[in-house]
């Protein structure tokens, strides 16, 4: 797993009608060394009816959406947080990047790693016996989880958080195997008991 020290997570929210996503809240953290260093986060304008799923789902009302910012004054100001950061996401590849794209905003060049795909790759040893890979469960799995899930910003938060918490497991692997390659070592070695004696 790549380690990326300083990057932006981000996460999208966004209405489906009549098969269109129409995009209502953009989010994002900057996080360097584990730390959450900025957030950014905003609705954006849309005159088409919220569904009664996404509004119960996001917490986002009509209202919000109608007094926000189109979405390229929204999509130019989420580029100038970026700025020359990589860019995180959680299955991104599959909705929020084509959505971002339909919207004028490209992030492909960016987007460094999927913390889904990281977590997919673990399935077998470290995530045994998940249920599901939805963000929420992932995060639960970490001890990361926002409480109000489905909305961009805790999101967002969260796909930083998990890819935080992965490094760390990956991090104390790297420790206990040196610590056993060192315990075999010394076990090879007749003389190891006497080290410090002389």
């Amino acid at each position: 797993m790549e380690s990326i020290e300083k990057y932006v997570a981000f996460d999208l929210e966004f209405n489906t009608v009549d098969d269109i996503e129409h995009l209502i809240q953009v989010s994002a953290v900057r996080f360097d060394n584990g730390n959450e260093t900025a957030d950014f986060d905003a609705f954006v304008y849309s005159d088409v009816p919220l569904n009664s799923f996404v509004v119960g789902l996001t917490g986002i009302t009509q209202e919000k959406v109608l007094t926000a910012d189109k979405a390229e004054t929204v999509l130019a100001d989420l580029k100038t947080f970026i700025g020359d950061l990589p860019v995180i996401g959680y299955n991104a590849n599959k909705s929020d990047l084509p959505i971002l794209l339909t919207n004028g905003l490209d992030l492909t060049y960016a987007y460094a790693l999927d913390v889904y795909e990281i977590a997919d790759s673990m399935r077998d040893n470290k995530l045994h016996g998940m249920k599901n890979f939805q963000l929420k469960s992932i995060a639960e799995f970490f001890n990361v989880a926002e409480k109000n899930a489905h909305n961009a910003l805790a999101d967002a938060r969260m796909t930083a958080r998990v890819y935080e918490a992965m490094k760390d497991t990956q991090e104390a692997e790297k420790l206990l195997s040196k610590q056993n390659e060192k315990e075999i070592n010394d076990d090879d070695n007749p003389f190891a008991g006497l080290a410090g004696l002389f």
